[in-house]
């Protein structure tokens, strides 16, 4: 592709809008446009990156038997009714009525639609397992889309649904996208995750996330090296069984704490470690006006274990500060388990310490030197925190360690949830109607592009990996206008590359060389030649690595060769 064939409009600040680097950087090099909130157009040089991902995907999706289909981004009222997730997927589900007052959404998945499709195409046993697929856009209202097409409202999916006549041939499918899906994140060259999780709306039992890793990831991935494990920090495990403490060697002691509130500003005031701290948390509870939840000062609660404890509220609701002092008599901030009248669940990190430091149960007031079953009995022992470093794996192997990710594909074992619902039955061999047992596979394709950016930058621009960068070499001439020799060269070695099937840009823009460099190296492009006339006479040719700081001479003869060898397959 020539430059001056291809408008390409780039930046060289960073756009006021834009949070995180991928964001930056695929404004700046000209890859997306925003429309409104989290609505973008895809430019050309965007849409050939989307393009190779989902050339990937494609490919591998075909080569483990899926078959490919299209549904519809509106969807009827009446089938996510049938499912029951009409009112409880929430607002994100953005719903809308035609001309004649019939309820519509715009699909955010397409459980619902698949289903429907099974029900009347599927009859016997003898057509199962299948799998279909389909790459298409997606629409979910979230409420703060943000971190450019990161979080969008709409996205390009490609999302795939096997249906089995029993749970054994569930697993085989399950398995079997398991291992595509890991054979399209290494072609897409990515360093890369799987981890157990929570299937969320979604539904259904088994769950496993891909995750690219990134420092700016949304989501905290817990793996042990040793022994392979690897989950997201909220469906981490953690064992309750083996509580162990040292024995008290303080005395209780009731001290002034005035204005005291956080646990860092208790950690600060006392000059002790906020582990040390027990942080006792309110939340609603379905029967009880008030659950209490005592955990260590540094540690974070976690929802969706939260939600499963007996007598949690669900959703998990946090008690205001007004509800907090009806509940306990206490204002916020000074709230601990000595004669705390009501339920109290302990986490077992909290439930190992030993003269930690607590609420007093009244303003302005802490203790210090507080023990379990001395001072206060040990409520019931619960898990119910996100794991941290240091924290044993569960699979016994060592300890655990804490890396960002960014979440890019989802498979699920749905089980009958919707075939069950919606009647999606076949015979079996007996002639018996059946349920059939689904499986559930997804992958954010454009959070893919944006993915794949934020774990490959550097301080000029993206560092594309060779499988989808848009092109794979970028040709520069140096003084092209004022040279008919590097013209001629230049246009000669262009259609040598593009015969080779090296998919090529040729800048062949009247614009300083520096200019052109900074370009080059914005978009990302993999590989890059420079032609200038002395080297040309001399049989050379510059070439440079996007990911080296240098260049080298080459011979013009084995410009082919040298680049298929440098690629990345």
């Amino acid at each position: 592709m020539r430059l001056t064939d291809f408008p390409l409009r780039t930046f060289k600040e960073v756009p006021s809008e834009a949070e995180v680097i991928s964001h930056q950087l695929m404004l700046r090099a000209g890859l997306i446009r925003r429309l409104a909130s989290g609505l973008y157009n895809w430019l050309p040089l965007g849409l050939r990156v989307l393009q190779k991902v989902e050339a990937i995907i494609r490919d591998e999706m075909n080569r483990a038997g899926a078959l490919e289909v299209v549904m519809p981004v509106v969807q009827p009222a009446e089938l996510w009714q049938e499912s029951g997730r009409w009112e409880e997927y929430g607002p994100e589900l953005l719903r809308l009525k035609d001309r004649h007052d019939r309820a519509f959404c715009l699909g955010p998945t397409h459980e619902e639609v698949i289903t429907d499709i099974a029900r009347n195409e599927l009859s016997s046993y003898r057509q199962l397992p299948v799998n279909y697929y389909q790459i298409q856009t997606k629409f979910r209202d979230e409420i703060r889309p943000r971190f450019g097409v990161m979080r969008a409202r709409e996205f390009v999916m490609k999302d795939a649904y096997s249906f089995h006549l029993d749970q054994e041939s569930l697993l085989e499918g399950y398995a079997a996208m398991r291992a595509a899906y890991d054979n399209i994140f290494r072609r897409l060259q990515l360093d890369f995750r799987i981890v157990q999780a929570d299937p969320g709306a979604i539904g259904g039992n088994r769950s496993e996330e891909f995750h690219v890793l990134a420092e700016s990831g949304e989501d905290a991935i817990a793996y042990c090296e040793a022994d392979g494990y690897s989950a997201n920090v909220e469906t981490v495990a953690i064992d309750t069984d083996d509580v162990s403490r040292a024995e008290p060697t303080a005395d209780l002691e009731l001290i002034d704490t005035p204005n005291v509130r956080t646990i860092d500003e208790l950690s600060k005031f006392l000059d002790v470690p906020a582990g040390h701290c027990l942080k006792t948390l309110l939340v609603a509870g379905e029967q009880a006006p008030a659950v209490a939840l005592l955990l260590c000062g540094h540690h974070e609660l976690n929802r969706i274990k939260t939600e499963a404890l007996p007598g949690v509220a669900r959703p998990l609701r946090m008690l205001r500060g007004a509800e907090v002092e009806a509940a306990t008599g206490c204002e916020p901030g000074f709230v601990g388990p000595k004669d705390l009248d009501v339920p109290l669940f302990v986490d077992a990190a909290a439930a190992s310490l030993s003269d930690f430091v607590c609420g007093a149960n009244a303003p302005d007031k802490h203790y210090r030197g507080a023990n379990w079953e001395r001072d206060l009995p040990l409520p019931d022992v619960v898990d119910m925190r996100n794991a941290v470093a240091g924290d044993p794996s569960p699979a016994g192997g060592g300890r655990l360690e804490i890396a960002r990710g960014i979440e890019v594909g989802h498979i699920f074992q749905l089980g009958s949830k919707y075939s069950e619902a919606m009647e999606a039955r076949v015979l079996d061999k007996d002639g018996k109607a059946c349920e059939m047992q689904m499986g559930c596979y997804g992958i954010g394709v454009t959070r893919v592009v944006a993915a794949a950016i934020e774990q490959n930058n550097d301080e000029r621009g993206i560092l594309w990996p060779d499988a989808i960068a848009p092109f794979d070499v970028v040709l520069i001439p140096i003084n092209l206008d004022k040279s008919y020799r590097v013209r001629e060269a230049a246009d000669s070695l262009y259609a040598e590359l593009q015969q080779a099937g090296l998919d090529t840009l040729y800048d062949d823009r009247n614009q300083r060389p520096g200019v052109k460099f900074a370009e080059a190296d914005l978009i990302g492009i993999p590989h890059r030649l420079v032609i200038a006339e002395k080297s040309w006479d001399n049989g050379q040719i510059e070439y440079k690595s996007r990911r080296e700081a240098d260049a080298e001479m080459i011979s013009v003869d084995g410009v082919v060769d040298f680049l298929s060898k440098r690629r990345m397959p």
